[in-house]
This record gives structure tokens, C-alpha cells and sequence, in this order.
């Protein structure tokens, strides 16, 4: 089902979707109200969700749908227009699964891969189970989770690297805005998105954790109580002395940035006082630099499958034995706190 206001689009994508054998166009609305009306009718696989909508916004549509009948939501967003993409983020952060750009005119320069985006990701989205949940709030932020038995380490940490896929975002938000604007570390993050959403996606995670967080930066030195996220289409690395390093090399595991790229080099950087953190995400991206980590002596972790939206990256770890400890969401902060204080018990 595409909900989109604008006629233009509508008929883009109308054209989009019809030339995907593998997808079926059930119903084209224009509105918030008249997709929650259609969406019991004619029960879409997926739905295609713009923002910007007249009366109830696509942002509350979302809500509205995740929490009375779950149905996998590709939201198709401006990525050049701050307030769509802010609202974009908090649609993800609301049940929604991945955000794409909205496509432009069939002449334009870039439409063939805009076009093809939406369909792979309208294609894979159709796939995943998901289930009525209530939106995550702001009541989590700065909140200590459910304590978990004291770790053991032979290291003291130095630096913190995270990933994920799709769910990511709300996953990302909710375990670094447990952490405390004085954490001790240096925070890594990787999230598969695409390029053009990459610095509103670090903008908003600014908004919503109390550590500040900007796109990482080649060259510059990682400091304690930051977030860095990967840029767009670029992987990113730990250097020596905690220099960050930006890489267009290929993907990795058809990824870029890719997870493993940004685990193997703490790996080889910070050995035994690295920590790693593979959360929800399609595929097996991680998995890999993960299990180096671990051999290296780093502390490493898994999403547990209760909470993950999608359980293939933190599975693979699991498979792997890869991951020391496998933590629902709500307990990787305490977890991640133990390790980096100090003052921490054995």
C-alpha cells in the first residue's frame, strides 16, 4: 500500500512498483486517516509511507498502525529537508523499518537507483515479522537498566563500537541514551542507512542521547563521552592513538559502512580493551569483525532474538560464538556501564 499525498509521487511510484514483477500494488491513498481506514480491507504485505501528509502525519500514522495492526512501514522521505528527516527518524524510532529517498522525475540523474532502492527495500521489508508494540518514549533516557551480573575483564576498556541494520536507530538511541553525557569512552556506531539520510540520522541521535554525536571525520581523535557515526558509503575505522579513519575501500559483505570493518579494527587497535556491540539487522554484517574482537580478548555482545527486530547480524554473531554475552536491549547499557567505570568490580 503507498500512502502519499502528492499526486506526482504517487504516480512515480505507482510506475516504481509495477515494474517489480515481485510486487503487488493493493491500494494508493492519500492520506493518514485513509490508510488506517484501507489498511484492515486490504491487508498490505508492506506499506510505503510518506511524511509530510495533510491531517494526521506520517508519523502518527505510524504509531497508529504499529500499535493496531503491526505491518512492516518503508517510510519515503525528502532526505534534504530537516524536518522531514528529523520526523523520518522518529517514525523508525515508532516501528517503522527503514527510511528511502523519495524519488524524483524519470529523467533525473539518480532515479534508476532511487528506484530500485524502494523496491529491494519494499521487497525485503514485506518479509518481517513484525509485532504490536507501544512506541519507544522518552522515559528510558538516563534511566539505569535491570542490572546484570558483574563481568569479568582482564582489560580495562578504551573505546566502545556498535552496529546494526535495520531497526537500528531505535535500538542505537535507546542503549547510548542510557549511557551518561560522562562516559568514559569514545563511541563508535555503524548503521546501514542510506548515504543521503546519514547526517540527519547523527542529528537526531544528538537530540535524543546525552553524549553529543556528529559524523565521524577522518583524522580527528577520538575523545571520551563522544559518539562518531560512520559517514555515508564510507567505512570507518580505528586508527593508532584513537585517530579515526574514513575509507572508501569496497563493502564488505555488500555493506558500506560495514560493522565488520569497524570491529576488526579495535581488534587490532585496542586488543583486549576494546568492547563491541552487534544489535538488530538483516544479513551477517558483524558478525565476522565481532569474532575478532573476541579473539583478540575484547568484550563483545549480541542482542538477545526477544527484543531484536530483525535477528540475523546478532544471530550470526551467536552462531559464531562470537558474542561473550547475549543481552536483551534493555540490559546492554548496565552491562556496557560495569565494563567502563573505573571504579568496576572483577
Amino acid at each position: 500500500m503507498l500512502v502519499e499525498d502528492s499526486l506526482v509521487v504517487r504516480e512515480l511510484l505507482r510506475h516504481i512498483v509495477s515494474r517489480d514483477s515481485r510486487l503487488d500494488l493493493v491500494a494508493a491513498v492519500v492520506s493518514g486517516e485513509e490508510a488506517l481506514a484501507a489498511i484492515e480491507t486490504v491487508r498490505p504485505d508492506v506499506i510505503s509511507m510518506d511524511i509530510r501528509l495533510p491531517g494526521i502525519d506520517g508519523l502518527e500514522t505510524t504509531r497508529r498502525i504499529m500499535a493496531e495492526r503491526p505491518t512492516p512501514i518503508v517510510v519515503v522521505a525528502d532526505s534534504v529537508e530537516d524536518s522531514s528527516l528529523r520526523i523520518s527518524m522518529n517514525a523508525l524510532r515508532a516501528g517503522a523499518l527503514a527510511v528511502v529517498e523519495k524519488p524524483v522525475a524519470t529523467t533525473h540523474a539518480g532515479y534508476d537507483a532511487v528506484a530500485g532502492e524502494i523496491c529491494t527495500q519494499l521487497r525485503i521489508m514485506a518479509q518481517v515479522p513484525v509485532i504490536r508494540r507501544r512506541p519507544i518514549g522518552a522515559g528510558w533516557l538516563g534511566r539505569a537498566a535491570d542490572p546484570v551480573p558483574s563481568p569479568v575483564r582482564s582489560e580495562h576498556p578504551t573505546v566502545l563500537a556498535l552496529a546494526a541494520s535495520t531497526g537500528g536507530p531505535p535500538a542505537l538511541a535507546r542503549v547510548i541514551g542510557a549511557l551518561p553525557e560522562t562516559f568514559p569512552l569514545p563511541v563508535l556506531v555503524v548503521q546501514h542507512m542510506g548515504a543521503a539520510f546519514m547526517d540527519g540520522f547523527a542529528h537526531w541521535l544528538d537530540g535524543v542521547v546525552p553524549m553529543p554525536v556528529a559524523i565521524a571525520r577522518d583524522g580527528e581523535r577520538a575523545q571520551a563521552g563522544r559518539v562518531y557515526v560512520a559517514p555515508g558509503d564510507r567505512h570507518l575505522e580505528l586508527g593508532a592513538s584513537r585517530a579515526l579513519r574514513i575509507l572508501d575501500t569496497l563493502p564488505v559483505s555488500g555493506q558500506r559502512p560495514a560493522a565488520t570493518v569497524l570491529f576488526r579494527s579495535l581488534a587490532r587497535q585496542a586488543g583486549a580493551s576494546g568492547m563491541g556491540v552487534l544489535l538488530t539487522g538483516m544479513g551477517e554484517d558483524g558478525a565476522a569483525g565481532l569474532l575478532d574482537m573476541h579473539a583478540a580478548g575484547a568484550q563483545t555482545v549480541a542482542e538477545h532474538e526477544s527484543t531484536a527486530v530483525v535477528y540475523g547480524m546478532p544471530a550470526a554473531a551467536v552462531r559464531l560464538g562470537a558474542a561473550r554475552r547475549v543481552l536483551p536491549l534493555d540490559r546492554v547499557a548496565a552491562h556496557l556501564l560495569r565494563l567502563a567505570q573505573p571504579d568496576a568490580g572483577p
